[in-house]
């Protein structure tokens, strides 16, 4: 295992929406049960947009899952924060000072930007959790960690595949871990988590959690490998290394168990009989 400290937190966010928020903000005056409300404004999304997902203003974090990978890409751990209690406010605070005290690693997500990561400042700005690492504003504004192009802060592996949002990235992260050979969704999506949660299956919730951030580290590992970081034949060993990590925690972690049953195979054309990248190259 390497011994190099923690260069990169990737995460992901499971969220619902704040019953009573919804309620007090979209139908004040009226007298209608906050759960109710809920429904309402799903069904008014949908009839409109064809999405019933409330927007992130409206939501609190439920399950908030991070992998520790150090400077060389090695998967150390993956942590669901607070658990098993995963109360919003422990979770935000903890994901913060875990960056803080890690040295602010960069933090790694897929579409963050867009979701992820406003909810947790915006959890951060209504729990009183303090962030001036986070906010840092003293520098040019292009090197602050917010900025939208500071990939040493914050990699948004959708806004790289994507040239920051010039394409349009069909199948998100699950077709993105599917190229790869990896399970990707496994019958559960964003859009039930709120059903998911109003069920009592908080654990489940986790669970998908989990795995999105594990799809994620894949994901990571091969954008490496696109820019030049990595070479492909270290990145195999890596995810060798990744699948023996969770070999060995499947029985504490079953969703471990679940995510290796659906694990595929990459069809590495470099080994099945074709020239090598340096033999296809154009001749000079």
């Amino acid at each position: 295992m390497s011994t190099q400290p923690i260069r990169y937190m990737v995460f992901d966010v499971e969220s619902v929406a704040d019953p009573q928020l919804v309620a007090r903000l979209r139908y004040p005056g009226q007298d209608i049960a906050p759960e109710e409300a809920v429904r309402r404004y799903r069904a008014e999304l949908m009839a409109k947009y064809d999405t019933d997902f409330i927007p992130y203003s409206f939501q609190i974090p439920v399950a908030l899952v991070v992998a520790k990978v150090t400077a060389d890409f090695r998967l150390v751990d993956v942590v669901a924060l607070d658990e098993p209690h995963y109360r919003p406010h422990v979770m935000t605070q903890l994901f913060w000072r875990g960056w803080q005290a890690y040295r602010q690693p960069t933090l790694v997500s897929f579409n963050g930007r867009s979701f992820d990561l406003p909810l947790l400042e915006l959890a951060a700005f209504r729990y009183g959790i303090s962030i001036p690492g986070w906010f840092e504003t003293a520098g040019r504004p292009q090197d602050q960690p917010r900025s939208r192009y500071n990939m040493q802060a914050h990699l948004d592996l959708c806004e790289l595949l994507t040239n920051f949002g010039s394409a349009r990235f069909y199948g998100g992260l699950n077709l993105a871990a599917n190229l790869l050979g990896k399970p990707g969704k496994m019958g559960i999506e964003g859009s039930m988590v709120q059903d998911l949660y109003w069920a009592g299956e908080l654990q489940t919730i986790v669970d998908y959690c989990r795995c999105d951030v594990l799809d994620t580290y894949f994901v990571f590992l091969r954008t490496r490998v696109l820019i030049g970081e990595l070479p492909l034949e270290e990145e195999q060993k890596l995810v060798r290394e990744a699948r023996s990590f969770l070999e060995s925690r499947m029985d504490q972690v079953p969703a471990y168990r679940k995510y290796l049953e659906h694990w595929g195979t990459w069809p590495n054309p470099w080994e099945q009989g074709q020239p090598t990248q340096e033999a296809s190259s154009p001749a000079e």
